[in-house]
C-alpha cells in the first residue's frame, strides 16, 4: 500500500473550475488529477488557521476547542506514529517554514524523514545585519526578511514551491518502486506573499500600475478596486505556477505507474479572502465559505470511481482514519474523524449530520449542509481556557502574564495526560496578552441558507431554525468532549 497526501496552503475552492465553472484561474493539473479522482463537494475545515489545521489532520481530532496555534502535544496519537508502528515508511517534503518556529514543534519529527525548503514569507533564512531597502509605496504588507529571502529567487526553479515538488519527484525516483510508504507533499503556495515570475502574472493580462500589493493586510478592505483586482491576479498567478509543478509530480506518478496502487489525497488547510465580504486575509472575520468550504480530491488505486462526486459532509479530521482504513490498520480511540471508505465503497451515504469548525477562542461554527450558523461569544467571551502540555503559540510562549492563575491537572476528557489550564482573557497588555479582544466583525451571530445563498450575502432570521442549530451545536460540543465552558461563553 502506498499513499500520497498533497497539500496546497490557502487554496481557494472557488478559484478552481472543478468547483466553479465561472473560474478564470488556470489549473490544468488540478483538473488532470480530478479526472482520476473522486471530487468531494461538501468538504470542510475543522480548526484554523495553519498549525491548528495540521494538528487536526495528523491527529483526527478538532483541536481548536482546546487550544490555539501550537505543536504536537505529548498525548497526541498521530497518523504517522500509527503508520510507523506498523512498519510503513513516512516522509514529508515541504516549504511550510512554520514547522521550524516556536509553536510548530513536533510535526516534522513524527515522520521517519523530512525535507524542508526554506525561504517563504518571514522565514529567518538570509542573515543580514543591515535592513534591506523597502519600497516607498505599497499596499498590504512588506516584510524586511522576505525582501532578503526573495533575493535568492533568481528564476522559477529557485522558488521554494517548485523546489518542494521537485524534491517529491526525487523521492519517488528513489522509492517509487518500493511498497508500504506514506508521502506528505506540502506546498506553502499559494499562501501569500503572492510572489512568482512575471510570466505567470502576464497570463492574466494584469495592467496594474499602482503601489506594490502582493501581501494581504488581514483587515477590512481599504485599497482601491484596481489594487484588489491586482491582488486576485497575483494569487491566480502563484496558483498557476504551483499547479505547473504539481503537474511534474503527476508526471512522475505516470512514469512509475503509481496510479495503479497508490491512494492520493489532495486538499488544503483553509481558504483565503481576496476582497470577498470586504476582507483580505483570514483569522479576524467570520468563517465564510471562502475560508471554510475547501477542495478535496481522492484518487483510489486503479482510478476507481474517477470523476464521480460525493456530497456527504466530510472534514480534514477524516484524513487520519481514512488512510489507516486503507492500510488496514486499527484507528486509535477518541478520534473525531471518520473514514471515507464507506462513502467510497457505497456502504453508506453519510458520515455525520453536521460539522463544527472555527478558530480557538472565537466563534464556533456549524453546518448541516443546508444551513451555516456562526455563533459568536458573549461580549466578555468568558470563561475561556487554553489546555496544553506545550505552552507555545505563534512565535511565542504563552501564559506568562497569568502565571499565578495557571492550574495543572487532568482536565481533558479524552486523555489522562496532565495539562496546563491557562486563563484566556484580555489583560490590556499590547504584548503577551493571552487573547486579543474579540473584534467587532464577530460580535453578531449569523445564519445562512447555503443551498440558496452559497455566497453568504444575505443572513437569514428564523428563530426556529436558529434554535435547532443551537441545539445541534450543543450536542456536537458534547459529542466531541469539548471543554464545558464553551457552552457558557457562547451564551448557550
Amino acid at each position: 500500500m502506498k499513499t500520497i497526501v498533497i497539500m496546497m496552503d490557502s487554496l481557494n475552492r472557488h478559484m478552481l473550475d472543478i468547483y466553479n465553472k465561472e473560474s478564470w484561474v488556470r489549473t490544468p493539473n488540478i483538473n488532470r488529477l480530478a479526472e482520476k479522482s473522486m471530487i468531494f463537494d461538501n468538504h470542510w475545515i475543522g480548526s484554523a488557521p495553519c498549525m491548528p489545521a495540521r494538528r487536526d489532520m495528523f491527529t483526527g481530532r478538532l483541536t481548536f476547542l482546546e487550544r490555539t496555534w501550537g505543536g504536537i502535544e505529548p498525548f497526541d496519537v498521530t497518523l504517522t506514529e500509527v503508520l510507523r508502528n506498523n512498519k510503513v515508511f513516512t516522509h514529508m517534503v515541504t516549504d511550510h517554514y512554520h514547522y521550524l518556529e516556536i509553536g510548530g514543534e513536533g510535526y516534522c519529527q513524527i515522520f521517519n524523514t523530512w525535507d524542508m525548503h526554506r525561504g517563504q514569507e518571514s522565514d529567518p533564512l538570509v542573515s543580514m545585519v543591515d535592513a534591506p531597502e523597502l519600497p516607498k509605496e505599497y499596499y498590504g504588507q512588506v516584510r524586511p526578511q522576505y525582501e532578503l529571502n526573495r533575493q535568492r529567487f533568481m528564476c522559477e526553479e529557485d522558488f521554494t514551491g517548485p523546489k518542494t515538488f521537485k524534491s517529491a519527484c526525487d523521492w519517488i525516483e528513489d522509492n517509487g518502486q518500493s511498497d508500504d510508504w506514506f508521502l506528505w507533499v506540502e506546498a506553502f503556495d499559494p499562501h501569500e506573499p503572492f510572489d512568482c515570475p512575471k510570466e505567470f502574472l502576464e497570463l492574466y493580462n494584469d495592467d496594474y500600475k499602482g503601489p506594490r500589493f502582493d501581501w494581504s493586510t488581514y483587515k477590512a478592505v481599504t485599497e482601491p478596486s484596481d489594487a484588489i483586482e491586482h491582488l486576485r491576479k497575483r494569487y491566480a498567478a502563484l496558483l498557476t505556477m504551483t499547479d505547473k509543478w504539481l503537474g511534474k509530480l503527476l508526471d512522475k506518478m505516470d512514469e512509475y505507474s503509481l496510479w495503479d496502487d497508490t491512494l492520493v489525497i489532495f486538499t488544503t488547510d483553509h481558504g483565503h479572502f481576496l476582497g470577498e465580504h470586504g476582507f483580505t486575509g483570514k483569522n479576524f472575520m467570520h468563517a465564510y465559505n471562502e475560508l471554510a468550504n475547501i477542495p478535496l480530491l481522492v484518487h483510489l488505486p486503479g482510478s476507481v470511481r474517477a470523476g464521480e462526486r460525493i456530497g456527504a459532509l466530510t472534514q480534514n479530521i477524516d484524513i487520519m482514519p481514512t488512510v489507516l482504513d486503507y492500510f488496514g490498520f486499527e484507528e486509535p480511540a477518541e478520534l473525531h474523524g471518520k473514514s471515507w471508505k464507506g462513502l467510497i465503497d457505497r456502504t453508506t451515504d453519510s458520515l455525520r449530520e453536521s460539522v463544527l469548525y472555527g478558530y480557538f477562542g472565537s466563534t464556533i461554527n456549524i453546518t448541516d449542509g443546508q444551513y451555516a450558523y456562526f455563533r459568536s461569544p458573549k461580549p466578555d467571551n468568558q470563561p475561556l481556557y487554553m489546555y496544553t502540555a506545550m505552552p507555545t503559540a505563534f512565535r511565542k510562549y504563552i501564559g506568562r502574564e497569568v502565571a499565578d492563575r495557571i492550574e495543572m491537572g487532568r482536565f481533558l476528557k479524552h486523555t489522562n495526560y496532565p495539562v496546563y489550564k491557562i486563563p484566556q482573557e484580555n489583560t490590556g497588555k499590547p504584548e503577551g496578552s493571552a487573547l486579543k479582544p474579540l473584534n467587532p466583525y464577530l460580535k453578531d451571530s449569523l445564519m445562512f441558507d447555503i443551498k440558496e445563498d452559497y455566497a453568504q450575502q444575505n443572513p437569514i432570521t428564523d428563530a426556529g431554525t436558529e434554535k435547532d442549530l443551537q441545539n445541534k451545536l450543543r450536542e456536537k460540543l458534547c459529542e466531541v468532549k469539548a471543554p464545558e465552558e464553551h457552552v457558557v461563553r457562547l451564551g448557550l
